[in-house]
């Protein structure tokens, strides 16, 4: 069965640093956009930040750009969500997903979560402070 797992999710103080890993199991990630998605408590699900195949676009949230980065690695095959400066409402689940619509390898601008499949259960990340 096609998922995958995160992890690297843990309690860290306001203006500290977590990097969040995404693996999969049962397919590469070479293949698709990967997509990191967050929930907050009490507020829907996000999307994050979306990394593509090869000169595909990458996208990020208003709330996270200039601070948060994607990227993969191709000899792990994992993606990785790199977070400094953590702020307090950076606080959530944070689950990464695979694009299983067609193109695949594109990621949408919009973050629509109807394209994507895969889903792991999640990493919590808590910044306390």
């Amino acid at each position: 069965q096609a998922q995958v797992v995160e992890s690297g999710g843990g309690l860290v103080q306001a203006g500290g640093s977590l990097r969040l890993s995404c693996a999969a199991s049962g397919f590469s990630l070479d293949y698709y956009a990967i997509a990191w998605f967050r929930q907050a408590p009490g507020k829907e699900r996000e999307g994050v930040a979306c990394v593509s195949i090869s000169d595909g676009p990458t996208y990020y949230a208003d709330s996270v750009k200039g601070r948060f980065t994607i990227d993969r690695d191709k000899a792990k095959n994992r993606v990785y969500l790199q977070m400094p400066s953590l702020k307090l409402e950076d606080t959530a689940v944070y689950y990464c997903a695979a694009k299983i619509s067609r193109p695949r390898h594109y990621c949408p601008a919009d973050f629509s979560e109807d394209v994507f499949g895969y889903w792991g259960e999640g990493t919590q990340v808590t910044v306390s402070s």
